[in-house]
């Protein structure tokens, strides 16, 4: 009876996405096993019944992932700057294709449709696209004072916008150990002093897609955000730094 409970409470914990954005390489790599592993993500996916977000190509280990998962007969968005659709894509699209002016707003997009963040092999952009939610994790929502023009004050309600939903899960398939080379420079940090030994956390690993998966259902928070995230609205965080402002200079 205690283990039924156990498990009960243990299913209730586990955290239920409704689309996982999907990082990885627009080449499929040397090895099969890197194919292997984006078949298996998208397997996973379809069986879990997870839609997808991803950087819009239909080429390498993109075009894998989401054909698996769009075959399996989950949604699928793909989202694609002007300047890469000859480039990453072949043929037809998969899924809701949204194209973008650039990669600052492919990442922004990606960030507001996902629940939560996987990292196949790549090259420089995956990477890039992996260390930046690992760093907005790590930081959580910018909160200093704000005393600027009115432009700078829409584009902090902007961002605020785009990352008010905070992610904290970050997934790593280390496929044939791929990323041990990364992750051997993050351990290097913390032990430089560079990188806080709880926001090392913040990257899950695994070897396989269902054990990865799993972590990131079971996975609970254990670092310190550089910044506490808030609740309320942007205008009323503007308003309190205004007041606060006005207050200072008259006193």
């Amino acid at each position: 009876m205690e283990g039924e409970e156990r498990t009960s409470t243990m299913e209730e914990k586990m955290r239920k996405f409704k689309r996982i954005c999907v990082f990885c390489g627009s080449r499929t790599g040397y090895k099969s096993s890197f194919s292997d592993a984006a078949l298996q993500i998208g397997k996973q996916l379809v069986d879990r019944k997870i839609d997808l977000v991803y950087g819009g190509g239909s080429v390498g280990l993109m075009g894998l992932v989401s054909k698996t998962v769009f075959d399996g007969g989950r949604h699928v968005l793909g989202i694609i700057p002007k300047a890469l659709l000859s480039h990453e894509i072949s043929g037809e699209t998969i899924g809701d294709l949204k194209v973008v002016e650039d990669m600052h707003q492919r990442k922004s997009e990606m960030a507001k449709n996902a629940d939560a963040f996987i990292a196949l092999p790549g090259g420089y952009g995956t990477m890039e696209e992996l260390l930046e939610i690992i760093a907005w994790s790590q930081f959580g929502i910018h909160e200093k004072p704000v005393n600027f023009s009115s432009l700078i004050l829409f584009l902090y309600s902007l961002w605020f916008e785009i990352l008010k939903v905070f992610f904290e899960q970050v997934g790593l398939l280390n496929v044939c150990g791929y990323y041990n080379s990364l992750l051997a420079l993050f351990d290097k940090g913390v032990e430089e002093g560079f990188i806080e030994d709880s926001a090392r956390q913040i990257v899950v690993v695994a070897d396989s897609a269902e054990e990865l998966i799993k972590k990131l259902e079971e996975y609970v928070p254990v670092h310190d955000r550089v910044a506490p995230r808030q609740s309320w609205e942007v205008n009323q965080l503007l308003v309190s730094e205004s007041t606060t402002s006005v207050t200072s200079q008259k006193s």
